[in-house]
């Protein structure tokens, strides 16, 4: 009995001077100091390394807070609304804006397929402010089509346009004619609309130049896949609309917007952007807010697939777009929208490719359909 508890003493020195127990000792102690070392032969990790991790670190961070920003607006529209449209924002967010924020996690080893879309974009590719943006992104390369009711968000180069909108129902009629350019100073685009409107109800017509609007919109942070299968630019956007004091102008109003242009594969484009608007001055408008959203599904068909004449893309779209008002007398009321269309990059006439755009527009819930029943949009873009 004494020799057996003699070597279970010197068994137990052994294991207390090894390299193994001392390691497991000080990382129990020291749980950050630990982490600057190799868990196999001890050594301290590369200064390089720790360079990399800690930039791994900041991007982290940054999507960490534009996803906790996300979940709180969400919130918001939630409590706002109270009916399917906030519903409609969460998966909004989640099916466009995550794909950009979990692009600084590791791909997950659960096959080479899965590794190859969601790998993370290598360094070589990366430039702009703190690396973000990805040389390989097709945004700006004429990837998205132009939106109908919903705000454009990508990147253009020069372009002019010309829409109309006809509406109908409950006793009311609409028009709505505007005309905008938007001019590209690198990833810079920036933008000018004028409309004009006609309403006419119960026998009364009001009409008038509607406000001036001047926006700009710029891309914050690209992802790319290692394969381009995935394609997404989250960006952020601004409009301000100047008021000209006609019987539809009354208020300035101030849109602050979020926006992310996500293309799969070389069909499918999803564009989504989200914007919270402020008018100011008197009236009854004036200190209204509300929250505004945007969804804009796009399928590109090109000649090769589809051979129209003289057509070098067609794209069917949808498209849902809505409005909650957060204050005044009628704090979540909802507006839904949606349209269905399509657009076609026709073949280009000297440097200017027109592209006619032809939608139907219907109301979604009760909101939209207290303002009209059906309306038909006509888009007429020229790219320079």
């Amino acid at each position: 009995m004494a020799c057996t508890e003699v070597r279970n003493s010197m068994a137990n020195c052994r294991d207390l001077t090894s390299p193994t127990f001392a390691r497991r000792d000080f990382k129990r102690a020291h749980p950050r100091t630990a982490s600057n070392f190799d868990g196999n032969s001890g050594a301290p990790i590369s200064d390089p390394a720790r360079l990399k991790n800690s930039k791994r670190t900041v991007a982290d961070f940054f999507a960490l807070v534009i996803l906790r920003a996300m979940q709180l607006q969400t919130k918001m529209v939630l409590r706002a609304s109270g009916t399917v449209s906030g519903w409609l924002c969460a998966i909004l967010f989640a099916a466009t804006f995550v794909p950009s924020i979990l692009a600084t996690e590791p791909a997950a080893p659960v096959g080479a397929a899965i590794q190859s879309s969601i790998a993370t974009s290598s360094a070589g590719t990366r430039y702009g402010l703190f690396d973000w943006l990805d040389h390989r992104s097709e945004y700006g390369q004429d990837v998205f089509p132009e939106p109908f009711l919903v705000d454009d968000s990508a990147s253009e180069d020069a372009e002019a346009r010309l829409d109309w909108l006809h509406t109908g129902g409950n006793g009311q009629h609409g028009d709505e004619v505007k005309a905008e350019v938007e001019k590209g100073f690198g990833l810079l685009t920036l933008e000018l609309e004028v409309p004009y409107e006609r309403n006419t109800e119960s026998g009364q017509t009001s009409q008038g130049i509607g406000n001036i609007e001047l926006g700009a919109r710029y891309p914050v942070y690209q992802f790319v896949s290692g394969n381009g299968f995935v394609d997404s630019t989250l960006g952020a956007a601004m409009e301000v609309g100047i008021p000209v004091n006609s019987a539809v102008s009354k208020n300035t109003e101030l849109v602050p917007k979020l926006f992310d242009d996500l293309k799969l594969d070389k069909h499918f484009t999803l564009q989504s952007i989200v914007g919270w608007s402020t008018f100011f001055g008197g009236g009854d408008d004036g200190g209204l807010q509300t929250f505004e959203y945007g969804l804009v599904f796009g399928c590109t068909i090109p000649h090769e697939e589809l051979p129209l004449p003289g057509v070098q893309r067609f794209i069917p779209m949808f498209e849902l777009t809505g409005e909650t008002q957060l204050n005044k007398d009628d704090p979540g009321h909802n507006s839904l929208l949606g349209d269905v269309g399509f657009r076609l990059n026709l073949k280009t006439i000297g440097s200017i490719q027109p592209r006619p755009g032809f939608a139907f527009v219907f109301p979604i819930d009760e909101g939209a359909r207290a303002d009209l029943h059906w309306g038909i949009f006509t888009s007429l873009v020229f790219e320079f």
